[in-house]
């Protein structure tokens, strides 16, 4: 291949400058990328590649359905308790078992506090460097500093002139002692970073405020879910029981003294989204204003299956309503159904798995996960050094998941894009609200749509969403408390825990809007074992490889034609697919119950 026109719209030329980035650290599991430059230093044909498999699906086959969840929360421990959410949910649809309200509510206010946790570490801790020159901040003054803070956000109490003086003689001792810590190996004298030394500063406080918070953040886990990562699940509710008259110190049932522990934590989380996070992505965002044209391609096909129903099992009430939009057309919302095998396929024309009939796309419910490792002609390098990807032969660990053909992004922006789309009017005031502040702040007139298709909008998307999750906690805690007031303190439905009770045969779905965008389980049981277990993860739509018809996934889509200013240190690369928070988490090799490797692959 030179040059080839992609079906989705874009022109890919390998034959500029090839500049490899292996690992691309900063996220969950393990990333290559490749991309060409042409003269100009301008991205021309970008190669995503998940280099190791996960596998979870093979060591599901033959176990106990109520199991599952356990199991497949191991996928990742960043996203943790999404996919255990999303299992219960799968194996519940399949027996047609309905859990409590008051389940209901504890799940989404674990979903919840994981989706405000995880944007704010993703953020702060793995995103925030990509924009924020930390050893810049050593120049800033800390006088205008603490005046920035109360320009930015008036309302945050650590925004002393003495305080900034003292996280700046902590950012100084890292300096000094050699040892930058998690500071290390950044391209901090790259022309690419843009802010003043005073934004760096206050950028970093927030960094360390995050970093302390984060943890308070969590405890919420602990309360209902027994730990934090991986809290426990149940299927038919929740594990934990209401007892309002009960004593924390004889066992684990929720009296108030817990419940009020927990909306103290909720309260945490409203009150740093509104005065730190969202303030902070679009302070740092003006100075990057450049970021919201041609840069990070987004907003153009996007999906999600519908988030956060306030009432469950009733898809209306979705308050992130879901569905695709194609090629931009907001005015045009298609319904999404997962169960639709002409809806969604996966497909493995450039993935390292092996269908009978590879120009052809599964439903994940006749998925099939069967290794197939095998570098491509034009590869160079050997199995175990790859130096260069053959992007016309097999070169990803992750299939190519499909919306009828279609390569969609999905995620935190996604969601934001449907719902704005459809008129919600929590998000539509949020958007609106910042698009005004940064415009202010930057001297533009952006709208909507122009300032949302972008890496900064996908990062701006994020910073909202923590925000709208934590709101929408209060009213899932007290909607909770109102039902313990009225006598119903249930958290559970065992009628059909026993296998007795169930078909032959079944099959079921289960979709979560997890952090990084619409996550969906789909499995079958036959006499009373998994037959069938398939994740279509969020990393798998946007991380995909190219399908049997040419099309480009959402990482590679959203690195074209964008400007690179030393290829030796390409951080809008990483800028760009940082705003996506990918997730490769896998295992490079599986073992079956009886400790029998089934498959060992080895990339690097």
């Amino acid at each position: 291949m030179s040059v080839m026109q992609t079906p989705n719209g874009f022109s890919l030329d390998n034959s500029g400058k090839r500049v490899v980035i292996d690992p691309v650290t900063r996220i969950e599991g393990h990333m290559r990328c490749e991309v060409n430059l042409d003269e100009n230093n301008v991205i021309r044909n970008a190669v995503s590649s998940g280099t190791m498999w996960r596998g979870l699906e093979v060591i599901l086959r033959g176990r106990d359905p109520r199991d599952a969840w356990a199991f497949v929360e191991r996928i990742c421990g960043v996203c943790t308790g999404c996919h255990a959410l999303t299992s219960v949910r799968a194996v519940e649809d399949a027996l047609d078992i309905k859990i409590p309200p008051n389940a209901h509510l504890i799940r989404e206010i674990m979903a919840k506090t994981l989706q405000v946790h995880d944007h704010v570490v993703h953020f702060y801790h793995l995103h925030a460097l990509d924009w924020v020159n930390p050893v810049n901040a050593l120049k800033a003054d800390p006088k205008a500093t603490s005046d920035l803070q109360h320009m930015v956000s008036p309302h945050h109490p650590m925004s002393s002139p003495g305080y900034f003086r003292d996280v700046q003689t902590r950012i100084k001792k890292f300096v000094e002692s050699g040892q930058l810590g998690p500071f290390k190996n950044g391209y901090w004298d790259n022309p690419a970073y843009k802010l003043p030394p005073e934004v760096d500063l206050m950028a970093v406080a927030h960094y360390l405020e995050a970093l302390d918070l984060q943890k308070e953040f969590v405890k919420v886990h602990t309360v209902f879910g027994g730990k934090n990562p991986h809290p426990n699940y149940l299927v038919g509710g929740v594990p934990c029981a209401i007892n309002m008259d009960g004593d924390m110190s004889a066992g684990a049932p929720l009296n108030m003294e817990r419940l009020n522990f927990v909306m103290a934590r909720i309260q945490e989380m409203v009150d740093f989204n509104k005065n730190v996070y969202v303030p902070d992505v679009i302070a740092i965002a003006s100075f990057y204003k450049e970021q919201l044209w041609g840069g990070g391609l987004g907003a153009l096909n996007v999906m999600d299956y519908g988030a956060y129903p306030k009432v469950n099992y009733d898809k209306s009430t979705d308050q992130l309503p879901g569905g695709v939009i194609l090629n931009g057309n907001w005015d045009e919302v298609h319904p999404i159904d997962p169960r639709d095998p002409e809806q969604v396929q996966e497909f493995v024309a450039h993935s390292w798995y092996s269908y009978p009939d590879e120009s052809k796309g599964l439903h994940p419910w006749d998925g099939v996960t069967e290794p197939n490792y095998q570098l491509g002609a034009k590869a160079k390098g050997t199995n175990t050094n790859i130096e260069q990807i053959d992007e016309e032969a097999k070169y990803s660990w992750i299939k190519s998941p499909r919306w009828k053909g279609h390569a969609v992004e999905v995620g935190p922006l996604s969601r934001y894009v449907l719902a704005y789309a459809q008129g919600v009017e929590y998000v539509q005031e949020q958007v609106n609200r910042s698009l005004a502040a940064f415009n202010k702040l930057a001297g533009t007139n952006l709208d909507a749509k122009t300032a949302l298709n972008s890496t900064i909008g996908r990062t701006l998307a994020r910073a909202l969403e923590s925000e709208y999750c934590a709101d929408m906690m209060v009213d899932d805690w007290n909607q909770l408390i109102s039902n313990i007031k009225n006598g119903d303190t249930s958290t559970a439905n065992m009628e059909k825990w026993d296998p007795s009770t169930w078909s032959r045969e079944a099959k079921g779905v289960g979709v979560t809007a997890a952090p990084r965008g619409a996550l969906g389980h789909w499995i079958r049981i036959k006499d009373g074992k998994i037959e069938n277990y398939q994740c279509v993860v969020p990393t798998t739509w946007n991380g995909s490889p190219r399908d049997p018809a040419g099309n480009i996934g959402a990482f590679e889509a959203s690195l074209m034609n964008i400007p690179v200013e030393r290829a030796e240190e390409p951080v809008e690369i990483l800028r760009t697919l940082h705003s996506f928070d990918p997730c490769l988490a896998c295992s490079t090799h599986v073992m079956s119950e009886d400790g029998d490797e089934l498959a060992n692959v080895k990339v690097r």
